[in-house]
């Protein structure tokens, strides 16, 4: 989402995508923008949070007065609070998706540093007491919550609140702050017992390691791309943006990539909105350099180790869909003894342990064979390969959906896989 663009389209633009991703009712949650004048601007009282447009937007100027066709939102008290103690941040989310509600209602913060990436997004989660919804008291303790630092918090028996220097940054800690709420709720299924002693958060060195990847590679000036290499833009980012609408990825999370040729692939960039990337956005890296004027991923490293290793390999995926983040959080094994099609697809899934998964891209690598397409990064996430960029995506799918079906089966009743009769007869019928 261009940062240029009015606050009036910006908070349109975010309010249909918090709304087509279930994280909020027709109803509920609001959006602020604070602008350089001081006016805020804020998505209206009531209506349909699904339809609303650019020219709905409300603006509260500076003196209070207020233009536009709507009353502003009444949780504007807590709006100006949080701008007021905190002048640091310019924007603000406010949703009551139904994982985050359930951590509201049992008085508890979801802990964000599950996963690597939510840690660096969100930080630690703050959680403000109960107040009357749309009041003065409300804000005061909203306001004071985010003044011990916290820029995302768990209102008591309400929702969530999120901040940022900009609207995307707000929306993205709501996207990752629900994320874990949900991811914990599943591993806490899987684990029957739910004690949240059983679910594993990676030390600050790991998170520290996570933090300072870059891809510290050399730029070069490509020569205009062809028509392949136009062809695998296309591809690479319209799979992107299906993984998103599938719930693979999201718009802070899942890196993939598609060999070119022998010596050079097309990876997503660092740090851009998942779900608005275009051809032109992907990154061409080509022996060891990437293209000048932006920058791949930081595991582009692993990437090029995997390439570099298998010649037989022509997509690298990389993600965190929530029903395998709950196996990538616990310790419980990942089976693929299940049905057909996920042993066929998947075969064995080795975990491999987080300082390795992200600081050791030639021993990750080297774990990779036809008979192990796909592992698991403890606290990290799933990696699948593929021949070609549609089965890496056909693994990562049939991964999240076994996921989700293991998670069920734990509530269900024991878990009945497949013998190793059946198994055998699946290796020689769909040799790899």
């Amino acid at each position: 989402m261009p940062q240029n663009q009015h606050p009036r389209e910006q908070l349109a633009t975010i309010m249909q995508r918090i709304y087509q991703s279930g994280l909020t009712t027709l109803s509920g949650g609001n959006l602020s923008i604070l602008d350089a004048q001081g006016n805020i601007w804020i998505t209206p009282a009531g209506g349909d949070k699904g339809q609303l447009t650019a020219v709905d937007m409300v603006c509260v100027r500076a003196d209070g007065t207020c233009e536009g066709p709507h009353r502003p939102s009444s949780e504007l008290p807590f709006h100006r609070a949080i701008y007021r103690r905190r002048p640091d941040l310019r924007a603000i989310a406010h949703a009551h998706p139904p994982a985050s509600v359930a951590f509201s209602l049992a008085h508890q913060a979801p802990d964000t540093r599950i996963l690597a990436e939510t840690a660096l997004v969100c930080g630690e989660v703050g959680y403000a007491p109960y107040a009357l919804t749309g009041s003065q008291a409300l804000g005061e303790v909203i306001a004071a919550t985010f003044t011990q630092g916290h820029n995302s918090v768990i209102l008591e028996n309400h929702g969530l609140i999120t901040a940022g220097e900009t609207l995307l940054e707000a929306f993205r800690r709501l996207e990752a702050l629900d994320f874990c709420a949900r991811v914990l709720i599943r591993a806490r299924t899987l684990l029957k017992a739910g004690a949240p002693a059983e679910i594993g958060t990676p030390d600050e060195a790991c998170l520290h390691l996570m933090a300072s990847l870059a891809p510290a590679l050399p730029e070069y000036a490509p020569e205009p791309a062809n028509g392949r290499e136009l062809a695998l833009r296309r591809q690479l980012a319209a799979i992107v943006r299906r993984a998103c609408a599938r719930e693979l990825m999201n718009s802070f999370m899942g890196v993939a990539s598609v060999r070119l040729d022998a010596d050079s692939f097309l990876i997503t960039p660092a740090d851009q909105d998942r779900q608005a990337l275009t051809a032109a956005d992907m990154v061409l890296v080509r022996g060891g350099q990437h293209q000048a004027g932006k920058w791949p991923d930081r595991s582009v490293r692993l990437h090029q180790a995997i390439y570099t290793q298998h010649a037989n390999i022509s997509s690298v995926i990389i993600a965190q869909p929530v029903n395998v983040s709950a196996f990538a959080v616990t310790a419980q094994p990942f089976p693929t003894h299940t049905i057909p099609e996920s042993y066929i697809l998947l075969r064995e899934i080795p975990r491999v342990a987080f300082a390795t998964f992200y600081g050791e891209p030639e021993a990750v690598a080297n774990l990779i064979s036809p008979q192990t397409p796909v592992l698991l990064g403890e606290n990290a996430g799933m990696l699948v390969t593929g021949r070609n960029l549609l089965q890496a995506f056909d693994r990562l799918e049939v991964a999240e959906f076994s996921a989700r079906a293991l998670v069920d089966t734990a509530v269900i009743g024991q878990l009945m896989p497949l013998g190793a009769a059946a198994i055998q007869e699946l290796q020689a019928a769909f040799p790899l």
